[in-house]
């Protein structure tokens, strides 16, 4: 997990694409003072780095059915099956985030459901199955913000 060297203009990039990832690449470059095409070429690199993973739409869970928002510790009975409970975790399509953590929970996933029913469906009939010893739960009653991680020069030249 090496970081990149990064230059200036690679941030100023990076600036305004997390804020707008559908800005276009010539206001880019106008705000850049550069071509079109070098900032093709810069956000290309970005990408064959690694540092960018790609753009995309968010819906809004809420709108879309899923009221209940909710965070689960898992703890495994067999904590060896990492993979296998990986593999069948992505299966279960309400599942949009899983980790592996420190602390007290094995894995620790993110999930949507349509209400506390369906999340209650959701643990019992898909989550229990795949050899938990136990789990706990945390719903969000409302997510206070979400953001992109800050852009810091300074912190990706510090690090090579």
């Amino acid at each position: 997990m090496g970081h990149h060297q990064l230059d200036a203009l690679d941030e100023q990039i990076l600036k305004m694409i997390a804020d707008n990832a559908r800005i276009p690449f010539l206001e880019v470059a106008r705000t850049c003072n550069v071509s079109g095409a070098a900032i093709h070429q810069r956000i290309q690199k970005l990408i064959n780095l690694g540092v960018l993973k790609g753009s995309e739409f968010i819906l809004d869970p809420e709108k879309v059915g899923y009221e209940t928002c909710a965070y689960i510790g898992l703890y495994l009975k067999d904590p060896s099956a990492f993979d296998e409970v990986t593999n069948k975790l992505r299966a279960i399509p309400e599942i949009v985030e899983c980790h592996f953590t420190t602390g007290k929970y094995d894995i620790f996933i993110k999930l949507y459901a349509h209400n506390n029913h369906h999340l209650l469906s959701i643990i019992h009939d898909k989550l229990q199955p795949l050899g938990l010893s136990r789990s706990e739960t945390l719903i969000s009653f409302h997510e206070a913000f979400k953001r992109q991680m800050p852009i810091d020069l300074e912190l990706s030249d510090d690090n090579e």
